[in-house]
């Protein structure tokens, strides 16, 4: 049985989690799923690539038998999430979710909010040109635009394009002055967003703002049910440090628990 904390990363909450547990004197191992070509490593171990589904990570969690797990996953992972949760109650390794809280309406905003990539992409059928910020996974749910559509993601997606787009590959963070300066060069009528929460990437609504423009935004999916979420590092490092070791647990053998 190890005091190891498993972290399941790739996002900016997930690496200064790391980097706070790592300063505290704690074993971590960050796991990063490999979808983005050069990501930014965290301080500790790192594994990449994927655990398999439920049962991998089960698997895994009952050989390593880590002190806890702790999904810093970004908020729409939610396959990684709900397998974690079906992993980690099988094995009776403590899980905490930490995930950052979405983004708050304000003055000035002209938001929607609907349920799914296709819904979105329903939403702004008409538009002439879009903005389209969700990510290169899902890309193909927008392929039947005919205006222009303006893609910015990380990395290329492998999905098909709407058949105006410009791709544009760009890491945040971005300033409010350059997304308005961005949206005004592509005369962009409407951005198309996930609701991901976060300074990294909230320049865009601001922009949109100033310009008046609308937002659609999709709705996270659900989290698993009996899950333990926090908002903030300093809250999931001070869950770590209440887990304590019991000697007893699931079949696969005994574990922390607070």
């Amino acid at each position: 049985m190890s005091g190891q904390v498993l972290v399941l990363g790739g996002t900016g909450e997930a690496r200064r989690l790391a980097a706070a547990l790592v300063a505290g004197g704690a074993d971590v191992l960050s796991s990063l799923a490999g979808r983005v070509a050069d990501p930014a490593l965290p301080e500790g171990g790192v594994r990449v690539g994927g655990f398999g589904g439920a049962d991998g990570l089960a698997g895994w969690l009952a050989e390593h038998r880590p002190r806890a797990v702790v999904d810093a996953t970004h908020p729409f992972a939610a396959r990684i999430t709900a397998s974690a949760a079906v992993a980690a109650a099988r094995t009776g390794v403590p899980l905490l979710r930490l995930q950052r809280p979405g983004w708050t309406r304000g003055p000035g905003d002209r938001w929607t909010y609907v349920d799914s990539l296709d819904e979105a992409a329903g939403a702004v059928r008409d538009a002439g040109s879009v903005l389209l910020t969700t990510g290169r996974q899902g890309v193909g749910a927008f392929a039947g635009l005919t205006g222009r559509v303006l893609v910015r993601s990380v990395d290329p997606p492998d999905e098909p394009l709407p058949a105006r787009a410009v791709l544009l590959l760009a890491r945040g963070p971005f300033a409010v002055d350059d997304e308005v300066a961005l949206m005004r060069e592509h005369g962009v009528e409407v951005v198309v967003t996930k609701d991901s929460g976060g300074a990294m990437t909230e320049a865009k609504l601001a922009a949109a703002r100033a310009l008046g423009l609308p937002v659609v935004l999709v709705r996270r999916p659900p989290l698993p049910a009996g899950v333990e979420v926090v908002a903030t590092v300093a809250e999931a490092v001070a869950w770590t440090k209440r887990l304590r070791w019991t000697g007893a647990g699931t079949e696969d053998g005994p574990s922390w628990t607070r």
